[in-house]
């Protein structure tokens, strides 16, 4: 018979949970659809976590990084190159 010990880990080891929105929160942030929402994950702007009953979460880290581009890119103003601004279009 073979015993397995669990070590126990410190405070600071132990992963802190993640700040994560419903889709439809995340929606209502960015001032867009859920469909869009759901567009922009797919092309990987937006990231997600599965819950463990399996619905769907936004990184709250991703829609500030979204925000932040959308500002940095407004604050740009119009004599930048416009491919960027289309990338960019949320």
């Amino acid at each position: 018979m073979v015993l397995k010990l669990r070590v126990a880990q410190p405070m600071d080891a132990v992963k802190q949970p993640t700040r994560s929105l419903l889709i439809e929160d995340a929606a209502l942030l960015l001032g867009v659809s859920r469909r869009t929402v759901y567009y922009r994950i797919r092309q990987g702007r937006l990231d997600t976590v599965r819950t463990i009953c399996g619905s769907q979460r936004v990184l709250l880290a991703s829609i500030e990084q979204l925000l932040r581009q959308r500002r940095q890119l407004r604050q740009a103003g119009p004599s930048d190159n416009r491919s960027q601004a289309q990338a960019l279009q949320a």
